[in-house]
């Protein structure tokens, strides 16, 4: 099995034949595999769990932004723009098949707050340095007209073009998993974690898991347990202290997703305040266009957040005010929410406090009983955070000390000097020539799942998602490997039970497992897809 080929079943043998772990990491997401990363090149034996699909969770439902947050600016947060922005740069160079330079746009209808823009894109190009995407300049009317026909023109003044990062987060997920095996690290899916194991002195000493597949249950042991669990932070932290204080505020952010004839350009746009204060991002994604978000507490984290009825509202009544097209709910492809992980303040007050002003820099907290916990943060300084978290794994658990080697470390993928003129190949980096390879000996799973003109959304890539990167439900496949649960539920729900057929073949599944699974995706999908009865 070539190095960075994700194998379940591999690594299950694995498990049973290692008596103590050095680092385990619970929770699969950016903040979750960016420590196991860093923690395996670094020679560490490293174990994540996640239980459920790596990325299910916040990490796969971003705005797809790798960026240094011109809010952030505003509220006067430069140390936290100035790491993004190197982290950004990082990030382009060591995934350069998920990462790409955006040109963004800024509308300006009001002079002295165009003059107000103007100096903050100046810092934030400034603060980049030699990591610098491009720079920043003033458009007139008419060239924010050609860039962006659907735009309304009544009192616009012209714009300011600055350069920002966008990528395929989950797809970095997925890679990022996969440098991790490249580097000796272990790496589990539906495994859950539950219970801590102690020792003597109330010492955490590694973790009880179950196998969410077979049932089964784990002892597993090690010199540091890490809690990179996200909006999910309480659950474990309880497992530890029962009168934990909760720490975290989950802020649901939704996105809807839009074809791309309601936004033509290849240019993204930024409305820097909204009605409410927020920022609404239009940005051009694999064809289609993403628009979003907002920013709305909620009392409690669920694995699978719903859009509310007023921000799907919102985002159209926005969207609507700036350009010409008037979209509907029926106009939408897809709809998702995502939950972010907020540090709340000591002093903070939920009756006047606006998502908006609780800071997303990261935090690291360390109980009695050793265990980690690294909350906060954004997909952008994921390494950064990664980096701080195992630092201080060294100190908890007594390792020998060695220095992270991420900043310049490349992402599995990366290695491709090919660059397909079709968006849907480029995702996959090295891997492009593996799947075609199937194709070649098998032409007939070079056949589109979508449409007869299509040469993409193969039956090839299924197979290689099941075999290669460790999918294992059709959700698996359709929403973080495709991405087309995210870009078009109705295109996904239509081709569930071919995806079902060719998984099950794959993973040895009988026709109850099939029937079952596009049920549950066809219910799951429906949260998505609009119109809405």
């Amino acid at each position: 099995m070539m190095k960075g080929f994700l194998n379940r079943d591999k690594f299950l043998e694995i498990l049973d034949n290692v008596d103590i772990w050095d680092i385990i990491i619970i929770g699969g997401g950016a903040t979750g595999l960016g420590i196991a990363l860093d923690s395996s090149s670094r020679g560490y034996k490293t174990l994540l769990l996640e239980q459920s699909d790596f990325s299910k969770a916040t990490s796969s439902r971003s705005t797809k932004l790798v960026h240094g947050g011109i809010r952030y600016l505003a509220q006067g947060n430069i140390r936290l723009v100035y790491e993004a922005l190197r982290e950004r740069g990082f990030l382009l160079k060591n995934a350069p098949h998920l990462v790409k330079k955006q040109k963004f746009i800024i509308p300006i209808f009001n002079w002295k707050m165009g003059i107000m823009y103007w100096t903050g894109l100046k810092l934030y190009e400034w603060l980049s340095g030699s990591l610098s995407f491009g720079k920043s300049k003033f458009l007139s009317k008419s060239e924010i007209i050609k860039s962006f026909p659907e735009i309304k023109s009544k009192e616009l003044k012209g714009g300011i073009l600055y350069y920002d990062g966008q990528f395929d987060d989950s797809r970095l997920a997925i890679n990022l998993a996969q440098t991790c095996v490249k580097k000796g690290g272990i790496l589990l899916n539906y495994f859950q974690v539950i219970s801590l194991l102690k020792k003597v002195g109330n010492k955490i000493s590694g973790v009880l898991a179950c196998d969410v597949e077979t049932k089964k249950k784990y002892s597993i042991y090690s010199k540091v347990v890490i809690n990179a669990t996200g909006v999910f932070y309480d659950s474990i932290s309880k497992m530890d202290e029962s009168t934990c204080p909760i720490v975290i505020k989950p802020s649901q952010g939704t996105h809807v997703v839009l074809d791309k004839s309601f936004f033509s350009s290849s240019n993204a746009i930024v409305i820097p305040k909204t009605q409410d204060g927020r920022v609404l991002f239009c940005v051009p994604w694999y064809d289609h266009v993403l628009v979003g978000t907002t920013d709305t507490f909620l009392e409690k984290s669920v694995l699978e957040p719903k859009p509310l009825e007023e921000e799907i509202d919102f985002i159209l009544q926005t969207f609507n005010k700036y350009f010409v097209i008037h979209t509907k709910k029926s106009d939408i492809l897809s709809a998702f929410s995502g939950l972010r992980p907020l540090f709340l303040p000591n002093n903070f007050c939920s009756t006047d406090t606006k998502t908006k002003d609780i800071s997303r820099s990261h935090k690291l907290i360390i109980s009695p009983s050793g265990l980690i916990s690294i909350i906060g943060g954004k997909w952008t300084t994921y390494r950064k955070m990664a980096e701080d978290t195992v630092n201080k794994a060294i100190n908890i658990g007594n390792l020998n000390k060695k220095p992270s080697v991420t900043k310049n470390l490349k992402i599995y993928g990366s290695y491709s000097s090919y660059k397909s003129k079709n968006y849907h190949w480029n995702k996959y980096g090295e891997d492009e020539y593996h799947i075609k390879k199937l194709i070649d000996k098998n032409p007939l799973l070079g056949v589109s799942l979508i449409s007869k003109n299509s040469s993409s959304y193969t039956e090839a890539e299924v197979i290689w998602m099941v075999r290669y990167e460790m999918a294992r439900t059709i959700e698996d496949v359709l929403a973080r490997r495709f991405r087309l649960l995210f870009l078009n539920a109705k295109k996904a729900i239509d081709i569930a039970p071919r995806i079902a057929t060719l998984m099950a073949k794959e993973l040895s599944r009988d026709e109850k497992w099939e029937k079952s699974q596009v049920a549950a995706f066809k219910k799951l999908a429906m949260q998505y897809y609009y119109p809405v009865a």
